[in-house]
């Protein structure tokens, strides 16, 4: 039997190849209020924006419960007897706890492994990507875990945002971060290291940061693939992908939408980089 990939929604994959790969994805709940949607199920990207740009109240996430994961695992258990669950870092995230916590809660007869990415978004998406791949080609549980656990340590992250303050709001960095980005009027660059967020440097201007970007992709020798995600600057996003395809001829560069759940933390204009080296 083919092994069987579970994600979260915080988990963004381009278009043209979600339908490709057999992915199952447990929507995380997007809070607007006393209002709850699962995310992407009953709240579209499109409505979403609506709502975060044009409405009075700001929205929160909470986790998909362990029955969630567990009435999903149940589901392809009959499908399968392997299955692998990955999920968002579990430093930024309790969705992984949540869905080992399903694990025991499972009425069928299944090994399920659950893996931390250590990422989010974009480069949570090259994981389970990775994951597919194997699966596809007739990998067991064990051959598809140890080939995703290396693809994981492949895999880097940047980001941009306008402003600091919702990842300061969120919890998901230091405030003194915020406070001093916001008085200088920069941009922050943030990465991702061993699933954490940190500080990697601040760009006076939008075109300095994506600048940054570029320059994050480039410093690496060998790049297997590189996947850019984007909220609410589609031109920029697109604009750097552009003149990344130039740059690494060879290499796949994918272009997604960043996830609800992401864009709540890092606000309108963000974008994201994950990039695979070989």
């Amino acid at each position: 039997m083919t092994v069987k990939i579970v994600t979260d929604s915080i988990c963004d994959i381009a278009p043209e190849l979600s339908g490709e790969i057999d992915i199952t994805v447990v929507p995380i709940y997007i809070i607007f209020g006393q209002k709850a949607y699962r995310d992407r199920v009953d709240i579209s990207e499109d409505e979403f924006y609506q709502k975060l740009l044009y409405g009075s109240v700001y929205p929160t996430t909470s986790v998909p419960s362990p029955r969630d994961f567990a009435d999903v695992y149940d589901k392809l258990a009959g499908e399968t007897d392997e299955i692998i669950s990955i999920h968002a870092s579990a430093k930024l995230s309790g969705i992984l706890n949540s869905a080992l916590s399903g694990t025991q809660l499972v009425n069928k007869k299944c090994r399920i492994e659950v893996l931390d990415s250590k990422s989010i978004s974009i480069g949570l998406g090259l994981a389970v990507m990775a994951a597919a791949i194997e699966a596809r080609s007739g990998k067991n549980l064990e051959q598809v875990t140890q080939a995703t656990r290396q693809a994981i340590l492949q895999i880097h992250n940047r980001s941009m945002a306008d402003t600091l303050k919702y990842a300061v709001r969120s919890g998901r960095l230091n405030r003194a971060y915020g406070l001093i980005g916001t008085a200088l009027g920069v941009r922050p660059v943030l990465g991702l290291r061993d699933g954490e967020t940190f500080l990697a440097g601040l760009a006076r201007t939008r075109a300095k940061a994506l600048q940054r970007m570029y320059e994050f992709a480039v410093s690496f020798p060998k790049v297997q693939e590189i996947a850019l995600g984007y909220t609410t600057g589609y031109d920029d996003a697109s604009n750097l992908a552009q003149r990344l395809k130039t740059t690494f001829p060879e290499v796949p560069v994918y272009l997604a939408r960043v996830c609800p759940g992401v864009v709540i933390y890092g606000g309108p204009g963000s974008l994201g980089i994950a990039v695979r080296e070989s």
